[in-house]
């Protein structure tokens, strides 16, 4: 199994304006670009002296616009012909018909005591259930896994990263349903199995310090 990094986009524009994310296709904000670079940069160090010995490296992405200009500039910063490639498997959840509106606009159902959080719709139309999610996300990291390099890079959304995490622990859609990871905008979590033990780490988890070190990004 290949060493595992965790990308979760940078500051989009729903965010600042307010609306309803998911499948929505936002951009980058101008801030959120900035973040981009940084992360690029940090991934190509952090990466360089398995790059020098030869190791390989795949990036693949949400195919939505804010995880793939991510990729793209992160593909660039590593050089040597790293490609992205593109994967809707990644995409955040699904908030249906609220997408793109206003939050707060749109009527939502919120789970109860008595609810299973994992299958438990809001009443949205076309949003998806966690389950549905949990799922989707977990096929397509598994198959990315099984054909991965020593490295894999994958950028996805915040809400989604809980199940790329949960996959690579090797857990069951069915056991994941009140579980979730904190993975800010423009964070690096790193996910190794442990050669000599087996173990499935977790060494790092929604890591921003690259973004607070970031002069770039300063003011």
């Amino acid at each position: 199994m290949p060493t595992l990094h965790l990308l979760t986009h940078p500051e989009a524009t729903h965010v600042v304006d307010g609306l309803v994310g998911g499948w929505y296709d936002a951009d980058l904000t101008e801030r959120g670009e900035q973040q981009a670079r940084v992360v690029a940069a940090e991934m190509a160090a952090r990466l360089a002296p398995a790059r020098a010995a030869g190791a390989q490296v795949d990036v693949i992405s949400s195919d939505l616009v804010r995880c793939r200009r991510t990729a793209e500039l992160v593909a660039a910063a590593l050089g040597g012909g790293v490609g992205v490639r593109l994967d809707p498997g990644l995409r955040e959840q699904s908030y249906g018909a609220a997408e793109g509106r206003p939050v707060g606009s749109c009527a939502w159902r919120p789970p109860t005591a008595d609810d299973d959080p994992l299958h438990h719709h809001d009443g949205v139309p076309g949003s998806e259930t966690r389950w549905q999610v949990a799922v989707r996300v977990h096929d397509s990291v598994r198959e990315h896994l099984a054909t991965a390099p020593e490295h894999l890079v994958l950028v996805t959304h915040g809400g989604a990263a809980t199940y790329v995490v949960t996959a690579f622990l090797g857990l069951a859609p069915e056991a994941v349903g009140p579980v979730r990871f904190v993975t800010p905008p423009g964070s690096i979590s790193t996910l190794r199995l442990d050669p000599a033990t087996g173990d499935r780490r977790v060494e790092a988890l929604g890591d921003v310090g690259h973004l607070e070190r970031s002069s770039a990004l300063q003011g």
